[in-house]
């Protein structure tokens, strides 16, 4: 594989799958489908048949092996699994290595290279992740909390009146005071989100010792995160570049 061939980069999460295409160093083109419409991935896919190599990386393995079997199916050619048959050239300093989830490691990979300094990486998806990477590329650990679908459920699921809230909104709620309980809702869930990364950005900083840069991604990035004056970077693809600076690594080795 050259450096200008074109690769696949799979990120296969826990409601959607992403994936996009590589010629090179460079993202030319991504898409995404959810879990539930995977049948849509297989067309999806034949338009990219000349790919050399498709590498993907998974939370979620029984929808990873599905997303393998529609690769064959229209690419064939090799397919490797990140950190099964392609590790992550990432230094940490998790206790059980293997518990760290693989879109956390490769985003903060991505971090790393991008930003070249410590960093604070937010992944916001189903879950948010919120995560610390050192001056010397180190990831450091970091904070898993819920998503805004997963709040809403949790408080509707929980309780007996509060309805099922719909994530993502359309629309914030036009004032900071919901003045319904939909909105009200929508309200402590936006808050609780912000204002639990604000949290941890302000004691990762104190921790280090020193203001981190902040690089957004994630399905709910630029919702919960555009013109925050604290986020300084939303990149929506960094998990795919991720795994390309995995495949990189892994060709230089070999």
């Amino acid at each position: 594989m050259s450096d200008q061939d074109r690769m696949l980069a799979v990120a296969v999460g826990n409601s959607r799958v992403r994936w996009g295409v590589f010629e090179g160093s460079s993202l030319i083109e991504a898409h995404s489908v959810p879990n539930a419409k995977l049948d849509e991935l297989v067309p999806a896919l034949k338009a990219h048949a000349d790919v050399e190599l498709a590498a993907v990386a998974s939370v979620n393995d029984p929808v990873a092996s599905e997303v393998e079997k529609a690769i064959y199916q229209t690419i064939g050619g090799s397919v490797g699994r990140i950190n099964r048959d392609i590790p992550i050239p990432l230094k940490h300093t998790i206790e059980e290595a293997h518990t760290l989830g693989v879109d956390r490691a490769v985003s903060a990979l991505a971090a790393w290279q991008r930003a070249q300094q410590a960093c604070v990486v937010i992944d916001a998806g189903t879950a948010i992740t919120v995560d610390f990477v050192d001056g010397k590329g180190v990831f450091q650990g970091g904070a898993i909390l819920p998503g805004g679908g997963l709040m809403l459920k949790a408080l509707h699921g929980g309780t007996a009146q509060l309805p099922l809230g719909t994530w993502p909104p359309a629309e914030e709620p036009p004032e900071v005071m919901g003045h319904n309980t939909a909105d009200a809702m929508l309200t402590g869930v936006l808050a609780a989100a912000r204002g639990s990364v604000r949290y941890l950005i302000e004691r990762y900083s104190e921790f280090y010792g020193a203001y981190p840069q902040v690089i957004a991604t994630g399905g709910d990035a630029p919702l919960l995160f555009d013109g925050d004056e604290l986020v300084e970077h939303i990149i929506p693809d960094l998990q795919l570049m991720g795994i390309r600076a995995c495949v990189d690594h892994a060709r230089s080795d070999a």
